[in-house]
């Protein structure tokens, strides 16, 4: 029984991990993937710096077009490491 409870505890301190890392707090609001540019920017600001890449988008082995990751950096100060938001197209697809 022991066993299974420290288990327990452990899946569910995993999970609580993961799930903050899949977030950001922007003041009162929070962040989280599938939210779009203009969402992230309205609640957010400005992000401290930007990045663009262009990527090939393949069907088999073809390429078929190209999309483009965005990636934004905040910077938040003495509270912790920067924070880097990917966004493929218009949407956000991870937080570090």
């Amino acid at each position: 029984m022991m066993r299974r409870c420290i288990l327990v505890s452990l899946v569910c301190l995993f999970a609580a991990n993961v799930a903050a890392e899949e977030t950001l707090r922007c003041g009162s609001k929070i962040i989280k993937i599938g939210m779009t540019s203009a969402e992230v920017l309205k609640y957010c600001g400005k992000p401290t710096s930007t990045e663009v890449e262009e990527h090939d988008v393949r069907s088999g082995g073809r390429v078929v077009g190209k999309t483009q990751l965005n990636r934004w950096i905040y910077n938040r100060g003495t509270v912790g490491k920067p924070k880097v938001l990917e966004f493929d197209q218009d949407t956000l697809i991870s937080i570090e």
